[in-house]
């Protein structure tokens, strides 16, 4: 399949670091969808279960063949206390790690009854970092059997470090990898090993949070000096720093795609016309510096 250089991510979706309305949730799906945006990125941890739902019904009535949609397995949203802090969620259900054959299974196919499709396109284990064993041993074999099977069309692991997505490379077989917050212009260890090993592969690789949790996007006053240095510098090149940063991973060899999310749809438009805009070479050797 091929990959959009650029798509929504989910996490925003699922109230994460703040609530949004469901109302919110589907204008900025539109908003990212007038935009031009054809590839949509959620996972049941996402405001344990919010993020696809929400993402669902606004998707509802598209053309599925027009979009593609990835998820992701090993935390299962069930009842009872817990809550997630990462997200403004109510404390009435919690994310259980499950990345077993069986729990791939059922995380699917639940996933797949909150945003009401009957196939997802890419499916990938969630932050196995501490159950590296099961994923290796359960988890992946799972994805790979829906593969064979046609359930899915790619499977992968999304992860924010790299040391075991080059496990994963190098003990498994997959077709994407999601790196989140490991391309960006203050954080690029995804390039000393896990880029070069996947571009040597085929395998493509997908960059999240490419915004540095924010600081890229709308640098605060406080913003560390080596943020404002490149925000500077952007600005004499007439470039916006958020717009450098979502073009950064893709000047990598095998990085196929950038997942941006937003809370409101304004965002979305101002982050999409950023990305299009041109990049000089010159402001590339200066953020490199």
């Amino acid at each position: 399949m091929n990959l959009p250089e650029l798509g929504l991510g989910g996490g925003p979706l699922g109230n994460y670091l703040r609530a949004i309305s469901d109302e919110e949730a589907e204008a900025v799906v539109a908003a990212a969808w007038e935009a031009g945006i054809r590839y949509f990125d959620t996972a049941p941890y996402y405001g344990l279960g919010l993020s696809e739902r929400r993402l669902g019904r606004a998707l509802r009535g598209l053309p599925r063949s027009s979009y593609l949609l990835s998820t992701k397995a090993g935390r299962l949203v069930r009842p009872g206390p817990g809550g997630e802090r990462l997200f403004e969620v109510p404390g009435d259900r919690h994310a259980a790690w499950d990345f077993s054959r069986d729990g791939v299974l059922r995380s699917l196919e639940e996933s797949l009854e909150r945003l009401g499709l009957d196939r997802v396109d890419i499916l990938l284990l969630h932050d196995p970092d501490h159950h590296w064993r099961q994923a290796v041993e359960e988890g992946f074999p799972a994805l790979a059997e829906l593969r064979s099977q046609g359930v899915v069309g790619a499977i992968g692991v999304g992860m924010n470090q790299s040391r075991m997505l080059v496990d994963f490379v190098n003990h498994t077989d997959p077709d994407v990898l999601l790196a989140a917050n490991q391309l960006t212009l203050l954080r690029r260890t995804a390039l000393e090993e896990l880029v070069p090993l996947c571009a040597s592969r085929g395998i493509r690789v997908v960059a999240g949070s490419v915004f540095h949790r924010g600081l890229l996007a709308d640098p605060p006053l406080d913003a560390p000096p080596e943020v404002a240095r490149m925000a500077r510098a952007c600005a004499r090149h007439g470039v916006t720093l958020a717009g450098a940063a979502m073009r950064f991973p893709l000047r990598q060899p095998g990085v196929s795609s950038v997942l941006i999310g937003a809370h409101a749809p304004t965002l979305v438009k101002t982050n999409v016309e950023a990305f299009w805009q041109p990049v000089p070479e010159e402001l590339w050797a200066e953020l490199s510096a």
